[in-house]
């Protein structure tokens, strides 16, 4: 029997308010709270929340002395159109594409990566 049902991730990021506003263009997400130091969005029954940390450093991938701590993937339907969607929003490819064909890295305007993939079921 599980201990709970994971319902959330909180993500750190140096301007929470920022971030935000990428993920409910990029993911359809809606703010439900929003202050300068934390900010919290319903992604469709799954809760991100952003908080502000002082001397925010974003993870290196795939290499460096920071490693990802996680990784948001976004199910989509066409990669090419949804790759120009979220770079028009500030999203930044990544120069590492392991399988483009299938699913494809960014980076989100704080540095962590997310996916995109048609690989995914709904």
């Amino acid at each position: 029997m599980a201990v709970g049902r994971l319902r959330a991730v909180a993500v750190d990021c140096a301007d929470p308010v920022a971030l935000a506003d990428f993920w409910v263009r990029v993911a359809g997400a809606e703010t439900v709270f929003s202050s300068p130091q934390f900010v919290a969005l319903n992604a469709g029954g799954m809760w991100v929340t952003l908080v502000r940390v002082a001397e925010y450093a974003p993870p290196t991938w795939p290499d460096g002395d920071r490693p990802k701590q996680f990784h948001f993937d976004l199910s989509v339907d066409d990669l090419d159109a949804a790759e120009a969607e979220a770079v028009a929003l500030g999203a930044v490819k990544a120069a590492e594409q392991p399988a483009p064909d299938r699913w494809r890295v960014f980076l989100d305007p704080a540095g962590h990566p997310f996916c995109l993939s048609t690989q995914i079921p709904d």
